[in-house]
């Protein structure tokens, strides 16, 4: 399905739900925090900017219109999205163009300008752009080979926005060559909005510049949510992108950041550590409860304390095994509590955590300790990582993260419990590993692993077996052209053995990338599906226009991009199997909850619903859960939920985490408010195979 251009939808979207029914406006709105409201915008500025806007965005149209043009569909799907080179002979699609017009739009939209000077960046970004239309009207990009500080832009997959990204090269650089690359991770900026974070970016190096033979690239992360959701993705996405116009070792990739950066630098290099030779958190946060001083007696709900173990750091400590680790912190600031947190973990796990400390400052880099960081992050990316290392290991809660390097959980015995795989290469016939709470799992350190004896938790297992698949174990790694050699293995009564039945997809148990909570489903392709149909409850229909409306508007403000949005007599069989569907309403008043109400946990009667063994008055109680799709695999349902963690969260990125589990029984009698769609009633997780585990609270 090709892409349309972000800016000609914005509004669309937004004007369908609010015609859905007037029942929502008895519920009181909740104040946005991210980001904050801006001035007021003077007639006449809004009238200038919006005339700019309009004549930039019809030039736009007829690049659209040329790659709409083209026959071949396969091709046309590759330009719109983005994967064409700059250095094609075709219309390149002016993803690096869209960037300053959709930072035009939203801050317009959301009023996203904070002091008089702002209205000047909106004049320079239509500048921009309309200085890359003109180039590119020449057959000219410019700014691909340019040198200096470069502004770019991806299309994301999630929600098909265009996000920007920045890169610095320095003078020198030689193109040709390929070359180190740092990812650096920002600091929290509630008002860096695009608009901001473009200027910046094409105006200020930043604070640490690439060493000479390397570039740094400047993921924006959707601007403030602490390098989670999709943020996370944002720095797959953005780096990806930077691979196809510019020649990166990524054996030789630093990541890097300060602030909220170096909570995203501890959390993205736990969970991805494999895919960085070298990882320096500055500052942060490492973890929720003693980051937040909170005391058991304020502690949130169980689900939401398991929840913890999604981002918290310490849970992952043994995967910074597969990579070097150089924290810093400022002596004097409050924020060195997250390296000291880590070195208690790597303590725990017999290491030492080498952490420089910038004596005297506060919250900042100090110039020489930085000198003597820089100094040694080059030195490991100078000498690279191995592409298949010796010995690997895997620490998780979750099959949301279920690899490093050539190790890959596909199945655990139970989540958000501790799981553990550490394994080497004792020769090129023998690869001993341990085992916690795996039960599935593929390993793949040899080119050839038949015949290899495979020595695991005590039992030896020989591969009898010649089998290879695409390198798939991470979104940014699984862009890579390669194959390798695979070691099926399952746990059974009598210890391992060698999976001898090609691979399956395990469609009936919780799996990698299948594995929940709610929020996991915005994590990739969705699609946000809105009733038509007639509602039994006046309450809960005025509840679910309520809801979903917060929801896209809430995606939109915080996360910087428009969701799809499809009513449900809209929605074809091809949506149904690309994309997680974001259900709302019931199977009265939405003829695809009708549908899929066979495959899912619920049974709806009119006016009522049932969970388990129990039944709840529908005007009442909402259902709310998240389940895989049968008709489309790899992908997910949600049920009457979007992002659980609301504005009342976001005023600290550390709270910005999942708030509700697998399902949730909300009780709509309350209202929804800024930190929860109504009281919550219930909740929990499903079982391994989506079972339920546990009966659910009577009404």
């Amino acid at each position: 399905m090709p892409h349309r251009l972000f800016v000609a939808a914005l509004l669309a979207a937004a004007t369908s739900l609010s015609t859905a029914g007037r029942g929502a406006d008895a519920i009181p709105p909740i104040p946005r925090v991210l980001p904050p409201e801006g001035l007021e915008i003077p007639a006449e500025v809004r009238t200038r900017l919006e005339r700019q806007l309009a004549e930039t965005k019809q030039r736009l149209k007829k690049f659209e219109s040329d790659v709409e043009g083209l026959q071949d569909e396969e091709l046309k799907e590759e330009v719109l999205t983005g994967k064409v080179s700059p250095h094609n002979r075709l219309w390149r699609y002016p993803l690096d163009v869209e960037v300053f017009v959709k930072a035009v739009e939203f801050a317009l939209l959301h009023r996203e300008f904070y002091v008089p000077k702002d209205f000047e960046k909106a004049d320079w970004a239509l500048d921009q752009a309309n200085q890359r239309l003109d180039a590119m009207a020449k057959d000219e990009v410019p700014w691909s080979r340019a040198t200096g500080l470069v502004v770019r832009g991806y299309r994301s997959k999630i929600d098909g926005s265009v996000q920007p990204y920045g890169v610095v090269i320095p003078p020198d650089h030689d193109f040709s060559k390929p070359c180190r690359v740092y990812v650096w991770l920002h600091g929290r900026g509630d008002k860096s909005t695009d608009l901001h974070f473009l200027y910046e970016r094409a105006t200020r190096p930043g604070q640490v510049s690439p060493p000479p033979g390397s570039i740094m690239i400047h993921p924006f992360g959707r601007q403030c949510i602490g390098w989670k959701h999709a943020a996370e993705h944002d720095v797959d996405m953005a780096l990806f992108d930077a691979t196809r116009h510019y020649r990166i070792d990524v054996e030789r990739t630093v990541l890097i950041g300060f602030s909220m950066g170096g909570a995203g630098a501890w959390h993205l290099g736990a969970h991805r550590a494999s895919e960085f030779v070298a990882v320096s958190p500055g500052a942060g946060f490492a973890e929720t409860a003693r980051y937040q001083r909170l005391t058991p007696d304020k502690y949130p709900p169980w689900y939401e304390q398991k929840l913890w173990g999604l981002y918290d750091v310490p849970n992952y400590t043994r995967n910074f095994f597969n990579t070097e680790v150089v924290a810093y912190s400022g002596e004097l600031d409050r924020q060195i509590q997250a390296a000291r947190v880590m070195e208690e973990a790597f303590q725990a796990e017999g290491r030492k955590l080498t952490h420089l400390v910038g004596p005297g400052v506060e919250h900042k880099y100090e110039p020489q300790t930085l000198a003597e960081l820089m100094k040694r992050l080059d030195a490991l990316a100078i000498k690279g990582r191995p592409e298949t290392p010796q010995k690997a290991h895997l620490q998780t809660r979750t099959l949301r993260y279920p690899g490093q390097a050539w190790i890959l959980a596909t199945a655990l015995d139970e989540h958000w419990v501790d799981s553990r795989v550490d394994a080497e290469v004792v020769n090129p016939k023998h690869v001993r590993a341990t085992t916690k709470n795996v039960r599935r799992l593929e390993l793949s350190p040899l080119a050839d692993m038949r015949g290899v004896t495979i020595e695991i938790d005590g039992t030896k297992v020989e591969i009898r077996s010649e089998r290879s698949k695409p390198f798939e174990l991470h979104s940014f790694a699984s862009q890579l052209p390669r194959q390798h050699s695979v070691a099926y293995l399952t746990k059974g009564d009598k210890g391992w053995v060698e999976e001898t039945v090609e691979p399956r997809t395990f469609s009936d148990e919780k799996r990698p990338g299948m594995q929940g909570p709610i929020d996991d489903a915005f994590n990739s392709e969705f699609l946000v599906v809105v009733p038509t149909g007639p509602f039994a409850s006046p309450a809960f229909q005025a509840w679910v226009e309520f809801e979903q409306q917060h929801f896209v508007a809430r995606w939109r403000a915080l996360m910087r991009g428009q969701p799809r949005v499809k009513k449900d007599t809209e929605v074809t069989e091809w949506d149904q199997q690309n994309f997680n569907l974001i259900l709302w309403g019931d199977a009265e008043s939405n003829r695809v909850i009708e549908k899929f109400a066979q495959f899912v946990p619920l049974k709806f009667e009119k006016g009522t619903w049932q969970f388990g063994k129990q039944k709840y008055d529908g005007s009442k109680f909402a259902p709310a859960l998240i389940h895989p799709n049968p008709l489309g695999i790899g992908h997910y349902v949600v049920l009457n939920s979007g992002l659980t963690f609301r504005e009342g969260h976001d005023r600290t990125n550390s709270q910005q985490n999942p708030k509700l589990p697998d399902w949730a029984i909300i009780d709509i009698t309350q209202p929804p408010d800024a930190f929860a769609p109504g009281r919550i009633h219930d909740a929990g997780f499903f079982g391994e195979h989506w079972e339920l585990k546990s009966p659910p609270k009577a009404p």
